[in-house]
């Protein structure tokens, strides 16, 4: 590795912090934390941690020592001075002498010793920090330091490699245990630059944040040279000549989700996401003759446990390369692991006078071989962590494979880290929003409807894709939203354009649960006078698009087994047409009735069918232009003429999008038409 320090950044982050009345050590602290973060090889999610020993005001004004450490939430990578909570240091020295320090207790000590009661909580290795006497500590999970560690002689590699530069701890579940063991290997040799704790991560300190962070690169270095000698090949599997290739991950990845979803009842499920992964390494690992025993053999860093479980579950693809025996093979293969995993918590659960509560029996990383890995989570970002986590993982193995075998903790230490309340608390208890774990897609995303629906369903926690024409348009709506919402540019009067976004949807979240078509067209003219190509080209729009996503959002709804939702926005137009605008409002109409045939085609696929008829809503293809055109043909100023209603009232695009949440969360509802125009009786439906 290579030591990325540089003082004009340096001195950038304490001149810009001073600003703020935050002093050179914590910026510092903060600008070599996010030189470790931000490096995967070193820490991933949450994981790792830094700290500062200075003094401090209290809040009554006394001068006290305290330790500045990465707070419970904060990621390395993105630190930030608050995200390093200041707890006296006294109070955590005397610890060290208390025979035993239960999870309830240690939670106690670092809450009543913080400055700030309101204050992130920080991270559980704060007693480590504390015991160790210089002033900047860093902690990292480098991959390259697990690969030596993970060896049946990791302790004897790690003595060779690093010498008298590292102290060798052994593994201890992480808390006031760990952190005491920690400080005897260091006070037994208070020379070393660091602390190589086995199968679990490594320590650096100095006097200064640069010392402690070079300690760390240098340190990795030799554990990364050390691996790049005497590598042995991994063997591959051997597959049959005649055997099929495994099937496209598009279809793949519904299945799977389908597999995975939990049936509660009445049409409602419980989904989950994916987040697909491959490369060289992954598919040299997936395909490896040796994969049950690696993937078998436990966690590379403990802590990553609550984001993996202890092990993933293999999905062998099928010799005859059909999807429907991958399926069989998914669903046996989940049930196995939910059986394997409730025997494994029962095993160690036995006999505690305070049982644990048993998580849910999931596997959160399935491994295909020939395809590679997905990550699952109730979100597309937990899905990710988990990818992220299990990719890591990966290489690790193959690293510790590569010099020697791969051997992680023991069960019942596996056991304990997951179900260590202190490691459990940083997944939060929070409720889920009520169309959280669902997929959404919108057509017309980019526009007024197609933005404003996409806004409120990922207001209720859906995960949201907004396609449009427009695929720049698409792209930037969609980074509005945030990270892990997605825009895509597709044509949806090219059949084989919507497929292909709808495969590009399963291929990054594994399916999709509510469809929203919503693009259309509004084209003009009086009906006797109407150009031949213009109607056809409305109809192509404003109907046959409309049964062209339909028809691929159903064919990955049946993939997956869990049922869906399909919206669409009509018109008011479909019954109750305006003058010279029979272009538009006759392929609409069609479009209600498109509506109600899959509401009863496809009811028994558990596929709800709802429409929304909105009437003069302000942008998109209501322009300005046309506003006054409307206006005109409807003999009203145009300000009656958004306003035209029983209400008179103009109704937006939020109302529209509301609707169609509405409608999405309304489980006992198909073939519904909901009219959103502030009243207008002669569009009432009957």
């Amino acid at each position: 590795m290579k030591s990325l320090w540089s003082d004009s950044d340096a001195a950038e982050m304490m001149s810009r912090y001073a600003g703020q009345g935050i002093g050179e050590d914590v910026a510092l602290r903060v600008y070599t934390s996010r030189l470790l973060g931000r490096d995967p090889r070193l820490v991933l999610h949450g994981g790792g941690n830094s700290s500062v020993k200075i003094v401090e005001a209290d809040l009554l004004g006394d001068r006290v020592p305290v330790l500045r450490i990465k707070g419970s939430g904060w990621d390395l990578g993105a630190l930030e001075p608050a995200g390093l909570p200041a707890v006296r240091l006294a109070p955590l020295l005397r610890a060290r002498a208390l025979p035993a320090l239960p999870d309830i207790d240690m939670l106690n000590l670092l809450r009543t010793s913080q400055l700030d009661a309101g204050a992130p909580c920080p991270s559980v290795e704060v007693l480590l920090h504390a015991f160790l006497p210089d002033k900047f500590v860093d902690h990292s999970h480098s991959r390259a330091v697990l690969a030596l560690t993970a060896q049946p002689d990791g302790a004897a590699i790690c003595r060779d490699v690093f010498g008298n530069r590292a102290g060798i701890v052994p593994y201890v579940m992480s808390g006031l245990p760990l952190a005491r063991a920690a400080a005897e290997v260091y006070e037994a040799d208070p020379t070393v630059e660091g602390l190589i704790l086995l199968r679990h991560g490594v320590f650096t300190f100095g006097a200064s944040a640069r010392e402690a962070y070079e300690r760390m690169i240098a340190l990795v270095t030799l554990a990364e040279d050390r691996l790049a000698r005497g590598r042995k090949p991994l063997v591959q599997a051997a597959r049959p000549a005649a055997a099929a290739p495994p099937p496209p991950l598009a279809e793949v990845a519904p299945v799977l989700r389908g597999a995975l979803a939990e049936d509660l009842g009445d049409g409602d499920w419980r989904r989950w996401l994916l987040d697909f992964r491959t490369g060289p390494e992954i598919l040299s690992y997936v395909n490896a003759a040796d994969l049950p025993r690696m993937a078998g053999a436990g966690v590379a860093t403990p802590d990553h446990v609550i984001r993996t479980k202890g092990w993933p579950l293999i999905a062998e693809p099928p010799a005859d390369g059909k999807l429907e025996t991958f399926a069989a093979t998914v669903r046996a293969g989940i049930a196995d692991y939910a059986a394997r995993y409730r025997a494994y918590f029962e095993r160690h659960n036995a006999g505690r006078a305070v049982p644990k509560i048993a998580l849910d029996p999931l596997p959160r990383v399935v491994l295909v071989p020939g395809l590679g890995l997905f990550g699952i989570g109730r979100s597309a970002a937990d899905a990710a962590i988990a990818a992220d986590v299990a990719e890591s993982a990966i290489l690790t193995i193959l690293d510790a494979e590569a010099i020697g075998g791969f051997e992680s903790i023991s069960e019942s230490e596996l056991f304990e880290m997951e179900y260590w309340s202190l490691e459990q608390a940083k997944l939060g208890k929070t409720g889920e929003a009520p169309l959280a774990r669902q997929v959404v897609l919108i057509t017309g995303g980019a526009g007024t409807i197609g933005f404003a629906t996409g806004t409120a369903f990922h207001r209720e926690g859906a995960e949201v894709v907004l396609v449009d024409l427009d695929e720049g348009a698409a792209v930037a709506a969609a980074a509005r939203l945030g990270p892990h919402a997605l825009g895509l540019g597709a044509n949806v009067t090219r059949p084989e354009a919507v497929r292909a976004v709808f495969d590009q949807v399963c291929e990054r979240f594994g399916g999709v649960d509510i469809v929203v078509s919503n693009a259309g067209i509004a084209l003009q003219g009086r009906i006797g006078d109407l150009p031949e190509e213009t109607l056809r080209r409305s109809f192509e729009i404003n109907f046959f698009a409309h049964q062209t996503v339909s028809q691929n959002a159903v064919r990955v709804m049946k993939r997956q087994g869990t049922g869906g939702c399909l919206l669409y926005n009509v018109s008011k137009q479909a019954v109750n047409p305006g003058p010279d605008f029979g272009a538009y409002g006759l392929p609409k109409a069609a479009t209600l009735f498109l509506a109600r045939q899959y509401a009863l085609d496809h009811g028994r696929d558990g596929i709800r069918a709802n429409g929304v008829n909105a009437d003069r809503i302000r942008g998109g293809m209501l322009t300005p232009e046309m506003i006054a055109k409307r206006s005109k043909a409807r003999g009203l100023d145009e300000r009656d003429y958004m306003a035209g209603n029983l209400l008179a009232r103009e109704v937006t695009a939020e109302d529209v999008a509301q609707a169609f949440v509405h409608q999405a969360l309304a489980l006992r509802t198909t073939a519904s038409i909901t009219t959103v125009d502030g009243g207008n009786i002669a569009a009432a439906l009957r």
